[in-house]
């Protein structure tokens, strides 16, 4: 893994080198104006006068469409130690033009704040000793920490690498300058419970397939990649007095979307429209579950959409796919998480571990280990072999309520297995630990929200103190509404800093026309100008009136204001999807694009639909 670095400018080279060499022969890092003049050079090179930065990291490179651009990690924080790996979180970047004297247009700009959006927004995780894109169980059987064994799902920097992983495939100690980033969320506590020494903590990595926010990247794709797909760990070390050997626990959840093809086309309304792709999702599906079984074994399958109203359909696509694949490794439950826990009841969660437990869950399925004092594994006691994916519609709120009682429950178990607790007696007494275990998976689901729907989690007050609350309810109002402005108002941009920093979009290959401009008809464009205007009118109709506020002419400026106001709005709301923040750069996959015109074969603007290739009829069968 890499280290910190120092970097200066050379001339027309920006060079780095390690400020911790790695080996007794240091190597120095050039990169030239384009980006792709990489290499690597003699340590003598380095300056020893002038501007000598240091940075905790290089996130990568990227080039827009005019010029390249060098990322680093200026400031990072420490988020906790997990058997004496220390873990960062990225806290401030610096975006760094690797050609000083290189033009910049209006598009090259605009490409660069959605870049900044990306990296501002972005919670970044690493570790310099430590591969934090891998489960302790995968780490285990990997010979060393490199980018080279790092799971490309959770590569978060993957593409903005790819300069760096090209140039050391061919010169090793350019991996030294590789640092594997996750986009989620880590955190360790160092504590006890019963005078025994814990550390307690949680990882959550966020995939970078089928990335993006809430309404543009539902279900799945034809690789069998679904959206807001997170791995999430809980990790237990138990350490032992007088320098014995510790016990390691890890405990692997995940999250995704419903693995059929389906999405939400955004018409500002509350609940958008629901398109599914009936009956041509199965070979995706097969495929996402044939990757998920090869890497957790048996899947046990949560499922807490409404089964009732709008995602009705959704659950039945589900549970229609699930049936048609008849595996038996795959194990599948639905929890009617409204109707179990109305009324506030929430602990009534914990009824779902009952079901779970008859299908076959074993609390005692987790990874665990012995480590010695200095921090080498001694023996591996057992493996897990099976994971627990939940959904919502979201998989954001009710989904980490679920996966934060499961974690209870199997902490349970290790805490006994480790005997920490005698069994019978609670973790859960301990009221300390319990509000910081409650408050790191509070802050895991603020983190996961706010990278797919921009605001923080739903529900989070019964994650915190166990209970639901009236205020909790009011909180969660007011992000639901932020949720509805950020989705239909500025999540198209957001979206493209996505595909922009994955790769899927790239400037350079796209430079001859413009994906800023707005190319809705005038007719379109207008009209929330003509409110503004109106309700300027209005305003200083009211407050700034010329003599009487009831005089003839005064009226008549306020109640032609208020009819162009109501009449404007209702021709917004009754052609909702022109006036969405779609994004720019790519199609939404399931859902594209088609331009409408009126019988005089006018244009009318775009107006979104469910893919043709997407709607193959026939019944649900598996090859």
């Amino acid at each position: 893994m890499a280290g910190p670095l120092l970097y200066s400018h050379l001339g027309e080279k920006i060079v780095f080198k390690l400020a911790t060499p790695s080996s007794e022969k240091d190597v120095v890092l050039s990169l030239g104006p384009s980006g792709q003049d990489i290499s690597l050079e003699s340590p003598e090179i380095f300056p020893t006068r002038g501007k000598i930065v240091k940075s905790a990291a290089l996130i990568g490179c990227i080039k827009l469409k005019l010029n390249s651009y060098a990322i680093f990690a200026h400031r990072v924080e420490e988020f906790g130690v997990l058997a004496g790996h220390r873990i960062f979180k990225v806290v401030e970047h610096t975006i760094l033009p690797l050609n000083k004297g290189g033009q910049r247009d209006k598009d090259e700009q605009q490409y660069l704040d959605l870049l900044e959006m990306q990296l501002s927004s972005a919670t970044l995780f690493y570790s310099y000793t430590y591969d934090l894109t891998n489960s302790a169980q995968r780490n285990e059987k990997l010979d060393g920490s490199s980018w080279k064994t790092a799971d490309t799902r959770f590569f978060w920097n993957h593409y903005v690498t790819h300069s760096l992983r090209t140039l050391a495939e061919k010169c090793p100690a350019a991996g030294d300058f590789i640092q594997p980033m996750i986009f989620g969320y880590a955190h360790f506590i160092e504590t006890a419970l019963n005078n025994v020494p814990i550390t307690i903590g949680l990882v959550t990595r966020r995939s970078r397939f089928r990335a993006g926010t809430r309404y543009f990247r539902r279900g799945i794709d034809s690789d069998g990649n679904v959206a807001n797909f997170n791995e999430t760990e809980q990790f237990l070390l138990v350490k032992k007095p007088e320098g014995g050997n510790s016990e390691f626990f890890s405990f692997l959840q995940t999250r995704g979307s419903v693995p059929v093809y389906w999405g939400e086309i955004n018409n500002l309304k509350y609940k958008p429209n629901l398109v599914l792709g009936e009956n041509s999702s199965l070979d995706a599906t097969a495929k996402h579950f044939d990757q998920q079984k090869s890497l957790y074994g048996e899947n046990y399958l949560v499922n807490l959409v409404n089964q009732k109203g709008h995602e009705l359909p959704v659950k039945n696509a589900y549970e229609s796919a699930v049936n048609a694949l008849n595996d038996p490794m795959i194990h599948y439950v639905y929890f009617d998480f409204h109707h179990e826990c109305r009324k506030m009841k929430w602990y009534r969660v914990k009824l779902l571990i009952d079901h779970l437990q008859k299908m076959g869950l074993d609390p005692e399925d987790t990874f665990h280990k012995i480590v010695s004092p200095d921090g080498k594994t001694v023996d591996v006691v057992r493996e897990q072999k099976s994971v627990v994916r939940t959904n919502c519609m979201d998989c954001l709120d009710r989904t980490n309520v679920v996966q934060s009682v499961l974690a209870s429950w199997v902490l349970q178990h290790e805490f006994q297995i480790a005997n920490v607790v005698p069994e019978g007696t609670l973790w859960e007494l301990d009221l300390k630990l319990l509000a910081k275990f409650q408050n790191f998976w509070a802050d895991n689901a603020d983190a996961v929200s706010f990278s797919y729907s921009g605001t923080g989690a739903l529900k989070t007050d019964f994650t915190r103190t166990g209970k639901r609350t009236r205020k909790g309810a009011f909180a969660d109002f007011m992000n639901s509404v932020s949720r509805y402005y950020q989705n239909n108002l500025s999540d198209g941009p957001r979206q493209d800093s996505f595909d922009l920093f994955h790769g899927n979009f790239l400037p350079f290959e796209n430079s001859f026309q413009s994906p800023f401009p707005d190319r809705r008809p005038l007719s379109i464009q207008i009209v929330p100008t003509v409110i503004c205007a109106a309700i300027t009118v209005i305003a200083a109709t009211v407050f700034f009136p010329k003599g009487h506020f009831f005089s003839t002419k005064n009226l008549s400026f306020f109640f032609v204001s208020s009819a162009i106001v109501i009449l404007s709005l209702r021709f917004i709301f009754r052609n909702g999807e022109q006036y969405v923040n779609w994004p720019k750069f790519n199609n939404l996959g399931f859902l594209t694009a088609v331009q409408t015109h009126n019988k005089e074969r006018t244009f009318k603007g775009i107006r979104y639909v469910q893919s043709p290739k997407f709607s193959k009829p026939g019944e649900l069968k598996r090859d």
